[in-house]
């Protein structure tokens, strides 16, 4: 069924890059999404309004609200496939987080008035009305929520779009309010016991916690969460599959959207190779890493002395200075000043976030750690953050 929809709604479904058929994609979902809403919300207010159930109304009102969310959605869809502008030369993809906010705010303020609604209905209980209908009705609409939750699914995954996955949550977490609903209304019939004032209730908590979920989320991402691990790893090991560079570090990944990623890093060189040489190694490296994994990648190139003893051996004493510290700690940047009196060790340090030693407590350390070894080294150490995420050696 989701195949057969998406080969009749979207032109050239399988170039999914293509803005436009990415927001193909996007329309396609939302149109299927506010048509079954639709319908699920019309069943369920017949049959909660005619046999005065609280709870069914409740998931009636939640059906609607996620049709309701779907329109929001289809805004921030066609946003998204907006291109860029002078205004905005990153394009416009992270409408979608925005849009995904406003969803999650949508099925807050719903879940509060549904509390509100049951928590009445508990102190003061209407007899409860009980037909084969109503259970037919909320069957179906559980199976349908759970196919409508796969194709979000499936339609997310292909698009990688944030709302449209928290589209897809929401309906998977409407199948097990639906069903509450349902058993509730069986064990009404079957023991005497009202409970429609209580599964409206949680139905309502179950609603709010998918807000919250949702609304971390896009928060999340609007103000910039660490770069997914796999992705970063894959960003390092295909520069570091290229000979001539010798490591890299301060590796920065930006998102301004599902397909708008922008990187920047430091890579080490050898500075006995050509200026020109080492240019055209890097050039290479950032056309190859846009047209393999679309991510726009600026390099900055650190020649590194890979033929002087002297510094070989001032880096092995810088490095096992940091080690004995924390053998999390890596050094990079590595450069030497050398004086009459005296001689600077200059390089970064890059520690964990939350890490328990002070930078200026782990620059005194560092030069205990350089004295103990040799007299007359100096320290110029800055400290840096893995900004992506992710802690490895250069």
């Amino acid at each position: 069924m989701t195949e057969l929809l998406i080969r009749k709604l979207v032109k050239n479904h399988e170039q999914v890059k293509d803005p436009a058929v990415r927001a193909a994609y996007g329309t396609a979902a939302v149109a299927v999404g506010i048509v079954t809403n639709l319908v699920l919300f019309a069943g369920k207010i017949t049959v909660g309004l005619l046999f005065s159930s609280v709870s069914i109304i409740a998931d009636a009102v939640n059906s609607l609200s996620d049709a309701g969310s779907s329109l929001i959605t289809l805004v921030g869809v066609k946003i998204s496939a907006k291109p860029a502008d002078p205004d905005h030369p990153y394009g416009h993809e992270r409408a979608e987080y925005i849009c995904g906010f406003l969803v999650s705010l949508v099925i807050l303020l719903l879940g509060i008035e549904l509390c509100k609604g049951s928590v009445a209905k508990i102190f003061n209980p209407e007899v409860l009305q009980f037909s084969w209908l109503t259970v037919v009705i909320l069957a179906v609409s559980a199976l349908l929520k759970l196919w409508q939750g796969r194709f979000y699914k499936n339609i997310a995954a292909r698009i990688d779009s944030t709302s449209i996955l928290a589209a897809g949550v929401d309906s998977i977490n409407d199948v097990v309010s639906t069903t509450a609903v349902l058993a509730a209304l069986l064990i009404s019939h079957f023991t005497g016991k009202n409970l429609d004032g209580i599964m409206g209730l949680a139905v309502a908590l179950f609603i709010l916690r998918a807000g919250v979920e949702i609304a971390k989320e896009t928060l999340n991402q609007l103000l910039g969460e660490a770069p997914d691990e796999e992705m970063v790893k894959a960003i390092e090991e295909k520069i570091m599959s290229y000979e001539g560079v010798l490591g890299i570090h301060d590796l920065m990944v930006h998102c301004y959207g599902p397909s708008q990623y922008f990187a920047t890093v430091h890579a080490e060189v050898s500075s006995s190779v050509p200026i020109m040489e080492s240019h055209d190694l890097i050039d290479n490296i950032e056309r190859d890493v846009m047209t393999d994994m679309g991510i726009h990648l600026v390099i900055h190139m650190d020649p590194l002395e890979t033929d002087n003893p002297e510094i070989d051996r001032l880096r092995k004493i810088a490095d096992e200075a940091v080690f004995e510290i924390d053998p999390k700690l890596s050094i990079h940047d590595f450069r030497v000043v050398t004086g009459p009196s005296h001689c600077n060790l200059i390089f970064d340090v890059t520690i964990p976030f939350k890490y328990p030693i002070t930078p200026e407590r782990l620059k005194t350390r560092i030069q205990e750690g350089l004295d103990a070894r040799e007299k007359g080294l100096y320290a110029v150490v800055n400290i840096d953050l893995p900004y992506s995420g992710t802690m490895h050696t250069s």
